[in-house]
């Protein structure tokens, strides 16, 4: 019984690791093939939107 739920839990952690590797391979490549021009454009935005915000928190010394 031990056995089989060390295999059960290998098998489970594998197909979780899969998945979630394949799912960060595929994003990277989506992102370099189909990203285009645009592939910062709302990093771009969100920091035009911050540029005279003040600075919240932190240690003022």
């Amino acid at each position: 019984m031990g056995g089989y739920i060390a295999d059960l839990s290998m098998v489970a952690i594998l197909i979780i690791g899969i998945t979630a590797l394949m799912g960060v391979i595929t994003n990277g490549f989506g992102e370099t093939v189909f990203g285009g021009k645009k592939r910062s454009e709302f990093v771009d935005q969100s920091a035009r939107f911050q540029t005279r915000w003040k600075s919240v928190g932190g240690n003022k010394k």
